[in-house]
């Protein structure tokens, strides 16, 4: 009779919660630790919602891990019984030149992806919410979702409670540490416990647990603000979710309640948060300027002052020439037993539960079929 193997997951987020859940699916066992607790708020997950996209703006290499994600979240859902994302569409919009306009129309009919480009005149017909300026164009991306992240966290967290995972509730891990005979020691306030792999994905604390990193992971602070409409049904059509790249930079999601639109801004909004512990939840006036003028300019149908300001931190990579890099995915560079997933610089949740599956292929078989290597934490992502 064959033994499972046991696999330890520190940290139950947006990844973690994942790989416990695709871990525990496949007969493994499974110890998950996380310093709090499954849909906390102190991480990068926070904020009631976050966007699924079916082409990732930049490389059209993420293409199929979308599309392993897009079954994910159906099987997620369909095993757990929760409305855990709803299929509202996503409006890319940016210049028609640029660089990621282009990657995502090429990548998008390459695909087969289910899109529609609009220009000025249909997007103010169809979604008098937004403005086109001169020289852009708006691309709706009929696959895309907007997932509630705090519950899909707890339902992945669950489900592989159910399928017999053991996860320890507010318990920090202090130490990773290979073992001389094979496997890996965990080491928490409660003692040392050993397994045969461990997935690292403990997103802010990354660089505490994992300081070899062979990469560097800048820890960064993310403000959201929550902004009621004045006059356009903007909950009207599908309330699609909506992306603006350069030179706007921003992203925008209909909150699940119907009544308000959060909005977010890009990393050069981001201070360095030097202790994740210590984050500074506290959003002062000044910082809602850009705000204030991105509502002015390319949505004035929203109220510029904000019903409810957030903090959040995430973990961005920064390779020369690009402001948000490529993630840490795959083994840790000498350390076969140990998995890393970090950096996933403000774009991973949607990619999590293919994460997940690709940490138990690694923790399970020692490599995955799907395409990775670009991700590869010793790499720089370069095409």
């Amino acid at each position: 009779m064959r033994i499972p193997k046991r696999v330890a997951v520190i940290g139950a987020g947006s990844m973690g919660s994942q790989a416990m859940w695709r871990l525990a699916t496949r007969g493994a066992e499974v110890i998950g630790y996380d310093r709090y607790a499954p849909g906390h708020d102190r991480g990068a997950a926070g904020g009631e919602s976050r966007m699924f996209r079916a082409v990732h703006l930049g490389d059209a290499r993420y293409t199929p891990l979308l599309k392993l994600a897009d079954g994910l979240w159906e099987q997620l859902q369909a095993e757990t019984s929760r409305s855990l994302r709803r299929r509202s569409g996503c409006l890319v919009m940016g210049e028609t030149a640029s660089r990621d306009m282009r990657l995502l129309l090429s990548a998008s009919a390459a695909h087969g992806l289910d899109h529609e480009v609009l220009d000025q005149d249909t997007l103010a017909r169809r979604y008098p919410q937004h403005c086109l300026p001169d020289g852009h164009t708006a691309v709706l991306d009929r696959q895309g979702s907007i997932i509630r992240p705090e519950a899909s966290i707890q339902a992945a967290a669950g489900r592989a409670e159910q399928l017999g995972a053991r996860l320890h509730r507010y318990t920090p891990v202090r130490e990773v540490v290979p073992a001389s005979g094979g496997g890996v020691h965990i080491v928490t306030d409660h003692g040392r416990d050993h397994v045969d792999a461990a997935v690292v994905t403990v997103g802010p604390w990354i660089n505490t647990l994992l300081p070899d990193l062979p990469r560097t992971v800048e820890v960064r602070r993310v403000i959201c603000s929550w902004h009621l409409p004045t006059r356009h049904d903007w909950f009207a059509g599908g309330a699609p979710a909506f992306l603006r790249g350069t030179p706007h930079d921003c992203f925008g999601i209909p909150s699940p309640d119907g009544i308000s639109v959060k909005l977010g801004l890009s990393f050069r909004y981001h201070a360095p948060v030097p202790e994740p512990e210590r984050l500074d939840r506290t959003v002062r006036p000044e910082e809602l300027k850009a705000f204030h003028e991105l509502i002015r300019e390319l949505m004035p149908d929203l109220n510029p002052d904000p019903i409810r300001t957030s903090a959040y931190m995430e973990g961005y990579t920064n390779p020369p020439g690009s402001p948000s890099g490529y993630p840490l995915v795959g083994h840790l560079p000498g350390q076969d037993d140990i998995i890393v997933m970090a950096g996933f610089s403000g774009s991973g949740f949607k990619f999590s539960p293919a994460m997940g599956e690709i940490a138990a292929d690694l923790a399970l078989d020692g490599t995955t079929e799907h395409p990775i290597d670009f991700l590869a934490p010793a790499g720089v992502g370069a095409a």
